[in-house]
């Protein structure tokens, strides 16, 4: 799948008030400053979709993209953000539960995590709390050109390794760099199924 428009729809901290489209969502989460922001102008081809920061925890909103006039892409506010105040984080956990508990045209979360870390309990938790509610999700590793080529499979081994102590079977995992544009490609062909199993 090529991505030929990627257009800005809405922002709002309000459910109820994303597009009431039955269009096909792909959500996008992670810690902040995970490069979610990067990625997703990556995967669209464009500099400036979503705004990057230098401040981490600056998405506070559901951004709403819609690409190629038949699928959304939405990009969530990361969760975890120690320099929010906790008013804040309430809130943004408040309607990211919303979003995920409320939100049917959403097919596919894609949970982005650091390739450069150890795995972190509160991204074993998100998915944790995604699998116990029936929410289908697929883990992108990101920052890839960070690591060199024998330290990125051993902490992603890693990561599975954990994972499988919890789960019976993993998630569909990608390995991404926006530097690189590594992943890209299958990233698209992922969520390009998915669009022609729906169809």
């Amino acid at each position: 799948m090529k991505i030929k428009t990627a257009k800005f729809v809405i922002s709002n901290a309000n459910v109820a008030k994303c597009p009431e489209d039955d269009l096909p969502e792909y959500a996008f989460i992670g810690r902040s400053n995970v490069g979610k922001s990067s990625l997703i102008n990556m995967l669209t081809n464009h500099k400036g979709l979503a705004k990057i920061s230098g401040k981490p925890g600056k998405t506070q909103l559901i951004n709403h993209f819609i690409i190629n006039d038949n699928w959304f892409l939405v990009d969530l506010p990361g969760y975890g953000y120690a320099k929010a105040s906790r008013n804040m984080r309430n809130t943004f956990q408040k309607f990211i539960k919303e979003y995920f508990d409320k939100r049917k045209q959403l097919v596919n979360t894609f949970v982005l995590v650091d390739s450069r870390h150890e795995p972190q309990k509160i991204d074993l938790d998100f998915m944790e709390y995604l699998g116990e509610n029936g929410i289908p999700f697929a883990v992108v590793f990101t920052k890839a050109d960070k690591l060199n080529q024998s330290t990125l499979p051993k902490n992603i081994a890693t990561y599975k390794r954990i994972m499988l102590q919890t789960w019976e079977e993993l998630p569909p995992t990608f390995i991404t760099s926006s530097t690189t544009q590594d992943g890209k490609d299958e990233l698209l062909k992922y969520i390009d199924s998915i669009n022609q199993s729906l169809a």
